[in-house]
């Protein structure tokens, strides 16, 4: 007999997007593994879980490395029973025009942001496949169909996410399998990458425009993984930069590079002892909030209307009924 209580494994999530997801299935009384490298972050997240009257258990590793993550899942599944839910959401980048990138930084990024992403999705569905049930989330980004300068690296590991779901949504849909693979493109989000992610750059990096607080981020990850869409988009920037590039390509390409250098680094010069989290964990905890407070958006409509398109379209034809009746 299964549990009402869903078992839910996350990567990338002792800060940032990760750690408001976490927070987001808590409200459940999820069973929650809790997958990362940082382990102050992870020991808080896992302290949130509980207070919140969930399950919790601690696996630090690194979403590169696939043997790592199939031992994490033997231990949830050993722990909680059979996982339900797998969010992906750990990443990595570095801010730097391409001929700039070191080669072995540029390996990093692409092996954490686009193969952590299969290693979790091979592990899940190894165990999801047998059982005929499941829900895996890809993290993506508006970057994922958009390039933009200076993010070479991750932007080619977002596009490479967007291809791989395809192909495995078509090889579950041969199977007849029954098992969900949901991509969520966010838009910029206030985390705390910004204060980490490894620069080449004289000024601190900041998002393009204005970001999303993470609960927005997270409220669109905890949908897509019940939802059972392909394809989640949040907020307006992420639509006109998909739609967009699909109309105007090359133009794009003249705008960004005239704009997006500048719009992607702050006022302030970075720190001569800053410390990055490319290849080790910046030490202590870091929530789930950036610096940017002040000028994130909490709400998104175009998520909402996503997120209730059947109670509006309802709504709608009501009200088309209704004033088609008032005319008679």
């Amino acid at each position: 007999m299964r549990s009402s209580v869903p078992v839910v494994v996350i990567t990338g999530a002792s800060a940032g997007v990760g750690r408001a997801v976490v927070r987001r299935f808590a409200q459940d009384h999820a069973k929650i593994a809790l997958i990362a490298r940082g382990e102050d972050g992870l020991q808080a997240a896992a302290e949130e879980v509980r207070h919140a009257g969930g399950q919790a258990i601690i696996l630090p590793c690194d979403v590169s490395d696939h043997t790592a993550i199939e031992a994490a899942a033997d231990e949830v599944e050993g722990t909680f029973g059979p996982i339900d839910i797998w969010i992906n959401v750990a990443f990595a980048g570095i801010l730097s025009t391409f001929i700039d990138t070191d080669p072995e930084d540029y390996k990093r990024v692409t092996e954490v942001t686009y193969l952590g992403q299969v290693n979790g999705t091979r592990a899940a569905l190894k165990r999801m496949l047998p059982r005929n049930r499941g829900s895996i989330v890809l993290t993506g980004s508006a970057l994922a169909y958009r390039g933009i300068p200076l993010q070479s690296a991750y932007c080619g590991a977002k596009h490479a996410i967007q291809g791989f779901q395809d192909s495995v949504r078509s090889e579950l849909s041969h199977l007849g399998r029954r098992i969900n693979i949901a991509m969520v493109q966010l838009p910029g989000v206030n985390t705390p990458q910004f204060d980490w992610i490894k620069t080449n750059l004289a000024m601190k990096p900041k998002p393009a425009s204005p970001p999303y607080q993470p609960e927005v981020a997270a409220e669109a990850i905890y949908f897509a993984a019940h939802a059972k869409r392909k394809q989640i988009m949040v907020g307006l920037p992420t639509i006109k930069a998909i739609w967009g590039d699909r109309i105007a390509s090359p133009l794009l390409d003249r705008y960004l590079g005239w704009t997006a250098f500048k719009g992607q680094q702050d006022r302030q010069p970075v720190e001569m002892d800053r410390r990055d989290n490319l290849w080790t964990p910046v030490a202590g905890d870091h929530g789930a909030h950036g610096r940017f407070d002040a000028v994130a958006r909490s709400f998104s409509p175009q998520l909402f209307t996503t997120m209730h398109r059947k109670w509006l379209f309802a709504g709608l034809a009501f009200a088309v009924g209704l004033a088609s009746i008032s005319k008679k």
